[in-house]
């Protein structure tokens, strides 16, 4: 059965009280600043996972600025793993870049084994360039990097970028970029199906923006986008993503989950 999991990136504004006005820099600075200290660690991402539960989620894809490999010692490693255990969270993917070197992407996947999953959700010039090195990493510790396409515009992009290293390197495939870029995002799961490892299900405003929205309420074909991975087989994991900038997205994302059931077939929450 594929897992439902929610982005906790969809709170990068929740920390500057969604007056989210310099980018994305912004938010992930004030998230890391408030999760960072040791001493209200638990507080605070005990609070983050309750807000997720009480939404219907069971699943969750791990922003780095809520446990970043910068800062997150073993002590919040521990503390963050005791916590998801409590509220019976699985991780789907830790979502961060891989951009600088291949000891910086080892201490990703100690933070990956850490939290319990297999998959980095992200992308980054490392791969590029030192792709050997980051493929032979990657299967000596057993994780999986799923590229998230941003700025690349078409599924060749994409695919020239993930290389032939299919065991260890898929597509954690952001359906708002495309959109954003212009593309048809049904079309390219279509092209990307064989590579897919995780589905970043996201709805945006209009082309050349990246204002995320409720499912169905931007130009995104969702809908289709889940039809067409069903169709192909795919028992992958699909993210409800959406990051406003000035906004709560929690009513939103509860909607989403419930459109996303309904897709896949599943009874709405009770």
């Amino acid at each position: 059965m594929n897992t439902i999991s929610f982005m906790t990136a969809n709170f990068v504004a929740q920390q500057i009280d969604y007056a989210l006005t310099e980018g994305w820099g912004q938010g992930d600075t004030a998230t890391q600043r408030h999760f960072r200290p040791i001493d209200s660690f638990a507080e605070r991402f005990e609070e983050l996972l309750e807000s997720i539960a009480e939404m219907g989620f069971s699943a969750i894809d791990l922003w780095g600025a809520h446990l970043h490999p910068d800062w997150a010692s073993e002590e919040h490693q521990q503390t963050a793993r005791a916590l998801l255990d409590k509220y019976g969270f699985t991780v789907s993917s830790l979502a961060t870049g891989v951009n600088s070197t291949l000891g910086d992407l080892a201490r990703v996947c100690d933070i990956a084994d850490a939290v319990g999953t297999q998959i980095i959700g992200g992308g980054g010039a490392l791969l590029t360039r030192e792709y050997d090195a980051v493929v032979g990493l990657l299967r000596e510790r057993g994780i999986k990097l799923a590229f998230e396409n941003h700025p690349e515009k078409t599924p060749d992009e994409v695919l020239q970028k993930i290389g032939p290293a299919a065991d260890v390197i898929g597509v954690a495939i952001d359906t708002g970029w495309f959109g954003t870029q212009g593309y048809d995002a049904a079309h390219a799961v279509e092209m990307l199906a064989d590579r897919v490892m995780l589905v970043h299900l996201k709805d945006v405003k209009g082309v050349g923006t990246h204002e995320t929205c409720r499912y169905g309420q931007g130009i995104v074909p969702v809908e289709q986008v889940v039809r067409v991975m069903q169709s192909r087989g795919y028992t992958g994991g699909y993210s409800v993503e959406h990051e406003p900038e000035l906004f709560d997205p929690t009513e939103d994302c509860r909607i989403n989950l419930d459109m996303l059931r309904g897709w896949l077939g599943r009874p709405l929450r009770g």
